[in-house]
């Protein structure tokens, strides 16, 4: 059995030791990027191998030019991946502690890179240590495989591409920010508030329920359905603060059954480097 979006913390139990199954811990705070990796050496899931945020997630960051989470080029992936030991026919698991939020993002760049055996722990961590499932402190991860990365070109758009885009008829851009940053009302991250004017508000936060378990796929369903209406888009963007969170959107459309969307990688922290670019508040 294939698992391509969540995973149960039962369905991870039963599969522990396998030898075509890979682990990542994706756990990080945007406040302390150190804490993820430090509470990874502490305990994990046995046979975890560890992806921190900003430095195997991520591209370099060029102040004044790009976000604040650009990808990474094709080949530094190809390289982690690599190392982390994914290859044809490996089946890769994710877990975080933000409810899916950071595993979601490197869920996103595998698909993206053709990988289409991967899901996200439901819960994540959490719910792991709730079961009261094995962890360990020993840091083993699998061994290295040869990834071969076969590029999704189409899923990813840039700046211009979204502002040639603002206004047309079928064309769905999707902010997954907390509804006071999208209306500009508080920006504790980004130099400039405010949103990408024609976006629509779909806050990644309304995705799991109270115990930060994934709304089931009729749920999500329902909201997404909410969020497109009647009228049905050729072209879906999601973006967030820096192309982390939106990811975590992306996930939960393709789990309720939709096709996939694009991703704006940039986002929010890339857009505002080109000040004649336009802004939009709702206050």
């Amino acid at each position: 059995m294939m698992f391509r979006t969540i995973i149960s913390p039962q369905e991870l139990h039963e599969k522990l030791g396998r030898q075509t199954w890979v682990i990542i811990d994706c756990r990080y705070s945007l406040g302390h990027p150190d804490a993820g990796e430090e509470a990874y050496k502490k305990s994990h899931i046995p046979g975890a191998s560890y992806a921190h945020l900003d430095r195997d997630l991520s591209g370099k960051v060029v102040p004044g030019k790009t976000g604040r989470h650009p990808l990474p080029s094709i080949v530094k992936m190809t390289q982690r991946f690599s190392s982390w030991g994914i290859s044809d026919g490996i089946q890769v698991v994710l877990y975080d502690d933000r409810s899916g939020a950071i595993a979601a993002r490197l869920w996103w760049m595998l698909r993206y890179l053709g990988h289409d055996r991967v899901a996200v722990l439901d819960g994540g961590w959490r719910a792991w240590e709730a079961e009261g499932y094995p962890v360990e402190t020993a840091i083993m991860g699998a061994g290295p495989r040869v990834f071969k990365p076969r590029e999704r070109e189409s899923w990813v758009v840039d700046a211009d591409h979204v502002q040639r885009r603002l206004g047309a008829e079928n064309f769905l851009l999707v902010d997954s920010r907390m509804p006071e940053r999208y209306r500009g009302e508080d920006e504790p991250i980004d130099p400039v508030a405010g949103h990408i004017p024609g976006a629509t508000n779909f806050p990644h936060t309304d995705l799991v329920d109270s115990e930060g378990m994934w709304l089931t796929p009729d749920e999500l369903e329902e909201r997404f359905q909410t969020l497109v209406g009647n009228d049905v888009a050729d072209e879906m963007v999601f973006y967030c603060g820096s192309g982390v969170t939106a990811c975590r959107n992306l996930l939960a459309h393709h789990h309720a059954g939709f096709g996939d969307a694009k991703l704006y990688p940039g986002s929010w922290s890339d857009w505002i480097t080109d000040p004649e670019r336009p802004i939009e508040r709702s206050v």
